[in-house]
């Protein structure tokens, strides 16, 4: 049986050290590493050993109880956090790390809400619980309270039976048990079927406690998590996968990481994704940064693969249809700064390779202002691209101040129109731009019929639509959150060419926008501050002054607990100020919310300072031709004159 078992924490939690015990004791490595010594089997690139935290996420494999597993260890720093969010979607089971000096801290709840959202079935493992005034009762009704109230104590299940406690907590939880416990009384092997199965389900939550450090309850830990998880994969069917994550090796061959769902995967074989298909070349089993070649990779497994030149994270392989979606996206860019006698190319593609291997980066050539923009989670995260770029590529950057990444959308529904017929062309669109939910992003909807275009022109206009991320009006940002539908359009079968609908499409939709309501979006945080009551009313008055918003204040122990949104831009730096006047002793945790209409719009479009009529990407000037000369027809003149109307 094949698992793949996740580690996921906060950072400095002790996840890095729990793991090094589990290789250790299933003599997957061994001697146990520790980050404080420079030495974790996993945290095996220079960079997290100097800064002491995991940056990537790394794999080893170990064999226990009959089971062959895949053991990720994630990041838990909140700046490399899209990169365990795409380890999340190949775990079949995940074990969060919660440090019970510390209690529930900010980003565990993130990661609890994403292992929630993708199912991923999860166990908790409570360390450092040899601390002096570790209050165990207290961590567990704070799980209870932030988490899910749905636990029990692994503990229960130590011996050959379980306690009359998880009997009890087990029967209350599914009818027909209770109905039977109450008729013929408690039957071992059913209760460990339907615990496992409520653990599959999310429906309960295992948790063990004690150090990893001092290799306290580790392995009796592993003993439960084998016993009470199981996979169902098999080698029949077609082959289909999920990309797990993008490297290069020492050679700068590109390595594919991907789970194989169903069926197996030969060397050699083709594997089909979105419109391509390409030969696998070379199959590879690695544990830690070694690797041995295979023949075959089987369901379950996580294999890297040479051969697939442009597959990305998230790419769903064979007969597997449907893309992943994060919901962990940077709300800052900045800009790289580089040594001016150094092409830019070759620093574009360092960047490009970087990308592949993170897509979050999002590296951008802005060919207007000849600079290269990185879209990042924040400062940590630059100072650690900076070193990467020195080790791997042996050069020196710097970056700008990380900057608000704003976004554009419309209020309401408009109708576009672009012509671009210059001597020798001819395309003619007409685009409906509607406004689209929040956090949707672009859409597009045909109802154009084929008497009017060609359907390969129709499939052209579409891929324009979505080949780029096109600029708004108001600074400049990206568009999104707008359904466009193709009402009709016309090609010329002599002059017309595939460029000329790029910019008749393109001036459409810059037509569009000009007659909108435009509306600039802002990224906000959902926030949850846990504080003393003598604290509350200077929190509520620095929300109020980030221009945040809020819900009443709920007290909860001896602690008061306030939650609401406020705007990334005037809050991404208050956790210092937190920290100061609460003396380390509050709990803020930030979750990236998504987008909202922006709290001071004419303030930032002002500091922006964008041009419209000055974008050499686009133009909302229709071409038209008369007397074998071409002639611009300004936005607010084109509707009258477009052929189709």
């Amino acid at each position: 049986m094949h698992k793949t078992i996740g580690i996921v924490a906060h950072v400095d939690a002790g996840k890095t050290t729990f793991s090094e015990q589990l290789l250790f004791h299933t003599a997957s490595i061994r001697k146990r590493g520790r980050v404080d010594h420079q030495d974790a089997f996993l945290d095996s690139h220079a960079i997290e050993r100097d800064r002491g935290i995991t940056v990537f996420a790394d794999q080893a494999n170990f064999t226990y109880g009959g089971s062959h597993y895949t053991l990720i260890d994630t990041p838990g720093h909140v700046d490399f956090s899209p990169e365990m969010e795409r380890a999340i979607q190949v775990m079949d089971y995940a074990i969060v790390i919660i440090s019970a000096a510390d209690g529930v801290e900010g980003h565990t709840e993130t990661v609890w809400q994403l292992l929630c959202k993708h199912r991923v079935p999860t166990f908790l493992f409570l360390n450092k619980t040899d601390r002096e005034g570790v209050d165990m009762d207290a961590v567990i009704d704070e799980i209870k309270s932030d988490l899910s109230g749905e636990l029990f104590d692994i503990a229960t299940l130590a011996g050959e039976s379980m306690t009359d406690e998880l009997i009890e907590f087990i029967a209350e939880r599914d009818e027909d048990l209770l109905e039977r416990y109450m008729d013929t009384g408690y039957d071992e092997d059913m209760w460990l079927t339907a615990l496992r199965r409520m653990i599959q389900d999310g429906d309960v939550f295992p948790y063990g406690a004690g150090s990893a450090l001092k290799d306290i309850g580790v392995v009796e830990f592993l003993e439960q998590v084998d016993r009470l998880t199981e996979t169902t994969y098999s080698d029949e069917g077609r082959f289909s996968g999920r990309v797990y994550k993008i490297r290069h090796d020492e050679n700068g061959h590109r390595i594919t990481y991907l789970k194989v769902l169903q069926g197996v995967l030969d060397v050699r074989d083709e594997v089909h994704y979105g419109d391509l298909s390409e030969k696998v070349t070379q199959l590879r089993t690695y544990n830690g940064t070694k690797y041995s070649p295979v023949d075959v990779a089987h369901a379950g497994e996580i294999i890297a693969v040479t051969g697939l030149t442009e597959a990305a994270a998230g790419d769903a392989l064979g007969a597997l249809t449907d893309k992943a979606t994060y919901d962990l996206v940077p709300t800052l860019k900045s800009k790289v700064i580089f040594d001016g006698t150094m092409h830019v190319k070759e620093v574009l593609h360092s960047f490009k390779l970087l990308d592949a291997e993170d897509p979050s980066l999002h590296v951008i050539w802005d060919e207007h202002v000849q600079e290269i923009h990185v879209h990042v989670m924040g400062v940590i995260q630059l100072e650690v691209l900076k070193q990467i770029v020195l080790d791997r590529f042996g050069f020196d950057v710097s970056f700008g101040d990380p900057k608000i990444l704003y976004m554009e959308t419309i209020r309401s529904a408009v109708n576009g129109y672009g012509h671009f017929g210059p001597l020798k062309h001819y395309a003619e669109i007409h685009l409906k731009m509607e406004p689209a939910p929040r956090g949707s992003g672009i859409a597009f909807e045909n109802k154009c019929h084929a008497n009017d275009l060609s359907v390969g022109n129709q499939n052209l206009v579409r891929s324009h639509l979505f080949e780029r991320a096109h600029h708004g009006l108001l600074t400049g940002s990206a568009l999104t959150d707008v359904k466009f539908t193709l009402l009709t359009g016309r090609g010329h079968n002599e002059y017309t060419s595939g460029g000329d609908f790029r910019e008749a499409t393109f001036r459409a939709m810059r037509q569009g926008l000009e007659k909108a309501d435009n509306l600039l979006l802002e990224p906000v945080y959902d926030f949850k501050i846990k504080v003393e009551m003598d604290h509350i009313g200077r929190v509520l008055s620095d929300i109020q002054q980030a221009s945040g918003r809020f819900g009443a204040p709920e007290t909860i122990g001896n602690k008061t607990v306030v939650t609401g949104r406020v705007p990334v831009a005037t809050f991404m730096n208050y956790s210092t100020a937190f920290a100061s006047f609460t003396n380390g002793k509050g709990a803020l945790s930030l979750q990236f919310g998504g987008y909202e209409e922006c709290h001071n719009t004419a303030d930032v479009i002002e500091m922006l300072g964008y041009n419209k009529d000055a974008d050499p990407e686009y133009t909302s000037t229709s071409i038209f031709c008369a007397k074998g000369k071409g002639y611009a027809v300004p936005w607010h003149e084109a509707e009258d004159a477009m052929h189709l109307l």
